[in-house]
């Protein structure tokens, strides 16, 4: 599967850590940055991963920045991204389940990188069940 994958500073770190265990799974990334702890702005490294997926280049996108709240709300504004931010394995099991997601948000400065790679495991081994939330998603689109 292609994974379009970026952060931000605050994200950086985990964003290498992600990108390592995507390659484990033998998944193709597109990393877009960034590709240092130098600051940068978060909704020019969101806009990026959101083409990717809009325009089907990556299936899903992961975005990373310190809280993981400024990537989802920008990732948010673009059509056809459905983003959404997790902290555990049963919000990322349930945001593709009902709600289709196709941009994981995480925060690199609030969630252990453990916890952050089983969020990430969960969300990509997890699809949508279709049916009555197929019919909300059709609602707000």
């Amino acid at each position: 599967m292609n994974i379009a994958l970026g952060s931000d500073h605050g994200g950086f770190e985990m964003k290498e850590e992600i990108s390592s265990l995507l390659a484990d799974l033998e998944h193709r990334v597109a990393d877009v940055g960034c590709f240092s702890k130098d600051s940068v702005d978060y909704p020019e490294i969101a806009r990026q991963v959101c083409e990717h997926v809009r325009q089907g280049s990556s299936q899903f996108g992961i975005l990373i920045c310190g809280t993981g709240i400024g990537m989802s709300i920008a990732a948010n504004r673009y059509r056809d991204i459905r983003a959404t931010l997790c902290h555990d394995a049963y919000t990322a099991r349930m945001s593709r389940e009902h709600n289709n997601a196709n941009v994981l948000c995480l925060g690199g400065r609030v969630l252990g990188i453990e916890v952050a790679l089983d969020i990430v495991r969960v969300w990509l081994d997890t699809a949508f069940a279709g049916g009555r939330h197929q019919r909300r998603l059709d609602m707000i689109s």
